[in-house]
């Protein structure tokens, strides 16, 4: 098959509406994957859909495999993503519950798998990571969130974190000044991973709290999960206008 599927992050790990057609368990020289593919009808259109931090949410953000996550969709002829992420929201725009269309990311982590060039290669490959997100899909998120009513920020700059730990204050000063707008710790190495396999990718962030230092309020899981419910419920509806036009 040839076509588009999305990667469901925290929050969101199944898809109201999605007739599923199948479950599929793929192998990968790159070991398991997060979790099955499943593979649905969703408005009218076959996607496939896939939990990054696996169906029981017990896999932590530097834990993810990664390579193994993309080269499975990839072997299967996907050639577009759409990965929700649940962000912490730096600047004053980005607040609880909002959705936002990154363009850029900054990368953070460290000891991560993040390349698929480094084994058994004839040559040195270096990809072009100017634009690190399909400009093409981004449109389309953004035409998208337009038709559904929603209000998201249509551009921003993504720092990714190692985790599981969340930022100390300082650190979010620190990664504002380099311009971040939104800090999460799935982002890499998983956008660079989907250029290497010539994906289409972009990222749909979910803000689910303000990031350390920002708030009023003291951080907490209960205070994030009250909010992804309210931005998670916007992702389904966004996704639901995206389908048909991807």
């Amino acid at each position: 098959m040839s076509g588009l599927a999305i990667i469901g992050g925290t929050g969101l790990r199944s898809l109201n509406g999605l007739e599923i057609l199948r479950r599929e368990v793929k192998q990968t020289p790159y070991g398991e994957p997060s979790s099955p593919l499943v593979h649905g009808l969703w408005c009218g259109k076959e996607i496939v859909f896939m939990v990054r931090h696996g169906v029981s949410h017990a896999i932590p953000p530097h834990r993810v495999n990664y390579r193994a996550n993309l080269w499975a969709l990839k072997d299967i002829g996907i050639d577009k993503l759409i990965s929700i992420a649940a962000v912490g929201g730096i600047t004053s725009e980005l607040t609880p519950s909002r959705i936002a269309f990154p363009d850029q990311i900054i990368d953070y982590t460290w000891s991560r798998a993040n390349t698929f060039f480094e084994d058994g290669i004839d040559r040195v490959t270096h990809i072009d990571f100017t634009q690190p997100y399909c400009e093409k899909l981004r449109q389309t998120l953004i035409r998208a969130a337009g038709e559904a009513g929603i209000e998201a920020l249509t551009s921003g700059t993504y720092g990714a974190t190692q985790g599981p730990r969340l930022e100390t204050a300082a650190e979010i000063d620190r990664i504002e000044r380099d311009g971040c707008d939104m800090v999460g710790m799935t982002g890499m190495p998983e956008a660079a991973l989907a250029r290497e396999l010539d994906i289409c990718y972009a990222t749909c962030a979910v803000v689910a709290n303000r990031a350390a230092g920002r708030g009023r309020e003291p951080l907490s899981m209960k205070g994030i999960e009250a909010n992804l419910k309210v931005g998670i419920m916007q992702v389904q509806h966004l996704l639901e206008h995206v389908i048909p036009m991807a």
